[in-house]
């Protein structure tokens, strides 16, 4: 769900409070009303709807508790926070037991502990709701079948067999071949009731892994100041996809071998034995074998992992589903930068097939956005960046008297158009763009476009 249609209601008597909490949430783009009146607050998150309430502890008329539970008793089911003074944070604590999400203490330290918990709460509510959530995704965001499973129908074979059970799965391909759009397929055809919980184990530091995984217990290291679930919890009756599973530490991968053993774990620093029903998938575009003999991988956890194994292709070994796909790469791309007028013919599809892509499908979402960004044709961005000789070029490609440009002129332009179709908004462009923040910023400074 994006920010902006995540809404928010912000209940304090005091004016200033919910003036400073619009505005730090506002700019973040969420949807916020506010009210100095508990007895308003009833009826507009009647009619507002909101996702989350912000809600004072001590009000006239009606506390925070007591707008909880009326707000509960009135079919209410979004996430709830109370905000508290230091004295008072006992009756927080209370909140916490009736149904609330978490507590602030005010005055508050900085916009970022507002923004924080604001996120987890966000976060929380998606995952709770996960079963409707999917039940839409499927509807509108996963690719049909026949585009997915082009050109690798064995694949599809093998999911529809292993989906229904609660076999563990380990799907093995290069980078960008779909492995997590792959996963979500299995659990969108299994029986499973719970939530898809995703987890990149290449991107959380070794020394959060567990507490990420298996979650952790108040005071169990510095900064733990609260109990957190992991994501086996969380994904408790779902499914949970471990993607880059070569890259797990190997103290967590003996915990990891535990849950498929035993169903079992602890969170970090408690002592209270838990157990989940999370189905397993793991990817790897890694040769596990190799790791195991260079003793980063655990020899008995691949053996436990390995039960269904499901190796996707490279897009070169399936070139004929290049069009497939990225005619619906295509109508995704325009939708999202505002275009309805970019083509592609059909010649210039087979000259894209004669290209290996090393990125897979990956890259081909990358090249077709900023071609359509650019209004150039895909081949001619690959001649731009590759060896000319491995994208045959077409009579489109450049124009009698066509300035030929430089690789950094072409990366600057992508980079100027794409920033105002997203209005300046520099998360949005670095997505686009399928570079990371960082060198979003590196670039603007290198190419001058930085204006403040």
């Amino acid at each position: 769900m994006e920010n902006s249609k995540f809404r928010i209601l912000i209940v304090d008597d005091e004016p200033s409070i919910t003036v400073l909490l619009s505005r730090i949430l506002k700019k973040e783009g969420y949807d916020v009303k506010t009210t100095t009146n508990p007895r308003d607050a009833i009826k507009i998150a009647r009619d507002f709807g909101p996702h989350l309430i912000i809600s004072d502890l001590k009000m006239p008329e009606l506390n925070g508790l007591e707008l909880l539970d009326e707000l509960r008793s009135k079919g209410f089911d979004g996430e709830f926070i109370i905000l508290t003074a230091y004295g008072t944070v006992e009756n927080a604590v209370e909140a916490l037991k009736r149904g609330a999400f978490d507590y602030l203490i005010k005055p508050l330290k900085s916009p970022d502990e507002l923004r924080i918990v604001v996120s987890k709460a966000r976060e929380h509510m998606r995952l709770r709701h996960a079963e409707d959530a999917w039940g839409e995704q499927l509807a509108h965001d996963l690719p049909p079948n026949e585009v997915i499973f082009f050109g690798m129908e064995e694949v599809w074979h093998q999911i529809k067999n292993v989906a229904g059970t609660n076999a563990t799965v380990l799907l093995e391909g290069e980078s960008g071949t779909g492995k997590s759009l792959i996963a979500k397929v299995i659990h969108a055809l299994s029986k499973r009731k719970g939530p898809f919980v995703e987890v990149n184990c290449a991107a959380i530091p070794e020394t959060l892994i567990e507490s990420e995984l298996f979650g952790h217990e108040k005071g169990a290291f510095t900064g733990a100041h609260r109990q957190k679930k992991g994501k086996f919890e969380l994904a408790d009756a779902g499914t949970i996809f471990l993607d880059e599973i070569g890259e797990m530490p190997l103290g967590a991968q003996s915990k990891l071998l535990r849950i498929l053993q035993e169903r079992a774990f602890e969170r970090v620093g408690g002592t209270v034995t838990l157990t989940t029903d999370a189905r397993i998938i793991a990817a790897t575009n890694q040769d596990l074998k190799e790791r195991i003999k260079e003793r980063q991988f655990r020899e008995d956890l691949y053996y436990r992992l390995n039960v269904f194994p499901i190796r996707l292709p490279a897009l070169r070994e399936r070139k004929e589903a290049i069009p497939v796909i990225g005619h619906y790469l295509i109508s995704q791309i325009v939708r999202k930068i505002g275009s309805s007028s970019f083509h592609i013919a059909d010649t210039e599809w087979e000259r894209l097939k004669v290209y290996d892509w090393p990125g897979n499908i990956r890259e081909l979402h990358n090249v077709l956005e900023r071609a359509a960004i650019l209004n150039k044709a895909p081949s001619q961005l690959l001649m731009d960046t590759t060896n000319a000789e491995e994208v045959p070029p077409g009579n489109e490609i450049k124009d009698e008297g066509e300035e030929l440009k430089s690789l950094k002129d072409i990366e600057k332009e992508a980079i100027e158009k794409t920033l105002k179709i997203t209005k300046g908004h520099r998360k949005k462009t670095a997505q686009i763009l399928g570079i990371s923040l960082r060198t979003l910023q590196y670039k603007l400074k290198e190419y001058g476009l930085i204006k403040n």
